[in-house]
């Protein structure tokens, strides 16, 4: 792995120790279809998450990791937090990237961390997990690319932390670089803690994947937008179609590249926060760090071209304005 040391102050990480990486445990609980997706699929047939992907555009795995390896990607979190929190501001180092937005009551308030796992063990682990490739393999096959790692956060009492109603077509550019997208692409989630209506969970639409590229935002941020029903209705979809996509600690969610989605702000006193990864079928993508090669999981190194287009000509450590 790509030895990166983002140039800030944090807390020590010694104490957390890291072992080896977990071996697949299906049985341990055994991941289960959520629970709108119908009946489980009859031996010799496709597993009843799958079908409910294809159908809605998005799926849930349920009990994929352990409450002791969420303990574990949860502290995890809590060391990225700290690095970002430190900066007060918004910052990069070569694909690193802590978003932070200033709120009027709270100071600067941490909303994403692109590409954590550059430097931190416990979250490399987890973004390479074979119980992950196993849930994605029937949809894109042994050989993926990743050009999404990010953690997402929402404060509670923050005044923005959602996220406007979207499709994550919007962000693939260039588009050259992405073929087949409408198969090529799917975003995974990762549950580190409960993810309710009252905490900001997702919201999705269900088979929005079959509408192609809408325009949505109409050219705002996403992040500076709340998820508008009116975004919805004007498009002439009907808001109460809307699903929340509530997730237990350890829950797996995962999603379309044109699903329609979105989420709220967190009204309750604990923190929300989702560990993202988004992995392309490698021969349909020009970008993105290689994770499964031939099945087999493979470590980061120098970071390559993924977003960040100035990745090669200013990699440096240096602060983003707004």
């Amino acid at each position: 792995m790509a030895s990166f040391s983002p140039s800030l102050p944090s807390a020590p990480v010694a104490s957390a120790a890291v072992g080896p990486a977990p071996l697949p445990h299906f049985d341990a609980p055994a991941p289960r279809p959520c629970a709108d997706s119908g009946r489980t699929a009859q031996q010799g047939r496709e597993p009843a998450y799958l079908t409910h992907y294809r159908t809605h555009g998005f799926a849930v795995v349920r009990g994929v990791f352990r409450p002791e390896e969420v303990r574990k990607l949860s502290h995890a979190c809590d060391r990225v937090h700290a690095k970002a929190k430190a900066h007060g501001k918004s910052f990069r180092h070569q694909n690193v990237f802590f978003r932070l937005k200033e709120d009027p009551a709270l100071g600067p308030v941490v909303r994403f961390a692109q590409w954590p796992a550059y430097y931190e063990q416990v979250l490399d682990r987890f973004r390479k997990d074979p119980r992950l490739l196993e849930i994605l393999r029937p949809l894109l096959g042994q050989d993926l690319k990743q050009i999404i790692n990010q953690i997402n956060w929402k404060r509670p009492g923050a005044s923005q932390v959602e996220f406007g109603y979207h499709q994550d077509i919007y962000f693939r550019r260039p588009r050259a670089a992405y073929r087949n997208t409408h198969s090529c692409y799917i975003q995974t989630a990762i549950a580190v803690d409960p993810h309710t209506k009252a905490n900001g969970a997702m919201k999705l639409y269900p088979g929005s994947h079959r509408m192609g590229a809408l325009d949505i935002s109409r050219g705002n941020r996403v992040m500076d937008r709340s998820a508008s029903d009116e975004d919805l209705r004007r498009l002439g979809l009907d808001p109460s179609k809307l699903v929340d996509l509530v997730l237990d600690p350890g829950d797996v969610a995962f999603w379309n590249l044109y699903t329609i989605h979105g989420s709220g702000r967190n009204t309750t006193d604990g923190d929300r926060r989702v560990y993202l990864n988004g992995y392309a079928r490698a021969e349909d993508c020009d970008r993105g760090e290689w994770t499964f090669r031939d099945g087999k999981p493979c470590d980061l190194g120098e970071p390559v071209l993924v977003h960040y287009e100035d990745l090669y000509t200013r990699p440096g450590p240096h602060y983003v304005d707004d």
